[in-house]
């Protein structure tokens, strides 16, 4: 019976504990904290400055395709799709020219980022030259990080992120019809 006690005893000095750390109890800071590396300072409707936080997939650093650091947390706060292909993959080769139509039409008002993997930089490089992809961003994904953290397991796929952090995830080729109305959604 005394082992019950102590678990007993232990719990409610655990909900005490945590109840003194609770919003409600204390008072709130005097500014926000800085931004870290999955917090995105972007505009509010009212014009001041608001930090958003990025969803967990969001919460990668990569390197583009020209070799710069890229930071998915950066992309919190606004509207974003990813779209995961590979340069030898049949589907990629045909959805590409509607994506970069895609990009060129609603990039004002959405994030494009490519996630290219299962290849070497320099085919990567090669697809977006040949399929005139330049007009946004791709990740070279050599070791299929970025695609695990989506759970995207074959190409093409895609990743919609709404401004607020809503992720939808499809795994399947979309018709440049499908694709657009997304986008449109997503805006």
């Amino acid at each position: 019976m005394p082992g019950i006690r102590v678990t007993a005893v232990s719990f409610a000095l655990l909900a005490v504990l945590a109840a003194c750390g609770s919003p409600a109890s204390s008072p709130a800071p005097a500014s926000a904290p800085p931004a870290t590396s999955s917090e995105s300072t972007v505009p509010s409707p009212s014009g001041t400055s608001a930090v958003a936080t990025a969803p967990d997939q969001l919460k990668f650093t990569a390197k583009t395709l020209d070799g710069k650091d890229i930071s998915g947390a950066d992309l919190a706060g606004k509207p974003v799709v990813l779209w995961f292909w590979a340069p030898w993959c049949p589907k990629c080769q045909r959805e590409a020219p509607g994506m970069a139509a895609a990009a060129k039409e609603h990039g004002e008002k959405v994030t494009f980022l490519g996630v290219a993997a299962q290849d070497q930089v320099p085919a990567m490089q090669q697809f977006v030259q040949r399929y005139g992809l330049q007009s946004f961003q791709h990740v070279a994904d050599v070791d299929s990080a970025v695609w695990k953290r989506f759970g995207v397991t074959a190409q093409p796929a895609y990743a919609f992120v709404s401004a607020g952090g809503e992720v939808e995830i499809v795994t399947k080729q979309l018709s440049e019809q499908d694709l657009k109305q997304r986008l449109s959604a997503l805006a």
